[in-house]
């Protein structure tokens, strides 16, 4: 079962059933849920549907996915009339593309749609990639072939549905740790997924350097109303950073441009029960 409407590079959807464990070992349930890298946000969209968390809170700097965001929020009617009325062609993916380019020039709604058109026709749903099946259209898929257009606009009405339990923000990730969270109850689950250390800039349109990367380490530091975690892809700097906390290394799968695997990590802080067992891939170590 799908809930997000967006495809996202090194989406956690597998994860959902993991952080919900982590809900049940902490009593959490009927608690707060916090993503500073909401992206797809689909670990939050389902935990909101399937009662696990009261309320979501969902932050990304990125223009376009914030947008897109807010258009399924308080555009819901407006975005779902132009998923159905606009043909998926490939003069309407340069039109898009413009879109993003130039977004001083575009409503928030148009920048919301231009996000969304370009999460499901391009490869992997990067927004900077290329379309499915090329400009040529000459692949064995074409650029509709993720874009079920009934399918998409019943997943965006329903998440519209939840907005009064949902929060959105457009902040720098440690803005939002340092004076967002603070303010929440103790029942709430902070999970971190930032850009990948080595990947990042090929992935995301707004990726850290190791700089950022601790700051993040040092925000998360200060909380201690919360319950928090952090996902990254498995590299010798990033374990330096966290030596200090728990850890869990995993191997999976995950298509970006091409199918690969790949080791993550798991990080946990302090307050943080974890069921060592449960993670969706294959666990390698426990530290």
């Amino acid at each position: 079962m799908h809930y997000t409407p967006l495809r996202y590079p090194g989406g956690k959807g597998k994860l959902s059933a993991y952080v919900k464990s982590v809900f049940e070992e902490n009593n959490l349930c009927d608690g707060n849920y916090v993503e500073p890298y909401a992206g797809g946000a689909g670990v939050a969209i389902e935990l909101l549907m399937l009662e696990y968390a009261k309320h979501i809170h969902i932050n990304d700097i990125d223009d376009a996915i914030y947008s897109f965001w807010y258009s399924v929020l308080n555009h819901t009617e407006e975005l779902s009339k132009m998923i159905s009325s606009t043909r998926v062609t490939m003069t309407g993916w340069n039109r898009q593309k413009e879109v993003l380019k130039k977004p001083k020039d575009y409503s928030i709604l148009e920048r919301g749609f231009a996000t969304f058109f370009l999460n499901r026709t391009n490869r992997s749903g990067i927004l900077n990639a290329g379309v499915i099946g090329g400009k040529a259209q000459a692949g064995k898929w074409k650029l509709d072939v993720r874009y079920n257009k009934k399918d998409l606009i019943r997943r965006i009405e329903q998440i519209a549905l939840y907005r009064n339990r949902i929060s959105l923000y457009k902040k720098d990730a440690v803005e939002l740790l340092e004076k967002i969270t603070p303010k929440l109850p103790k029942n709430t689950l902070i999970y971190l997924d930032p850009p990948y250390y080595v990947k990042g800039e090929g992935l995301y349109r707004n990726f850290y350097k190791h700089d950022d990367h601790v700051e993040i380490r040092k925000a998360l530091r200060k909380i201690k109303n919360a319950y928090w975690m952090v996902s990254y892809d498995n590299v010798d700097k990033i374990r330096s950073i966290y030596k200090q906390y728990r850890s869990q290394e995993y191997s999976l799968s995950y298509t970006a441009q091409t199918k690969t695997s790949g080791s993550e990590i798991m990080i946990y802080g302090p307050k943080l029960k974890y069921p060592k067992d449960r993670l969706p891939y294959k666990p390698l170590n426990v530290a």
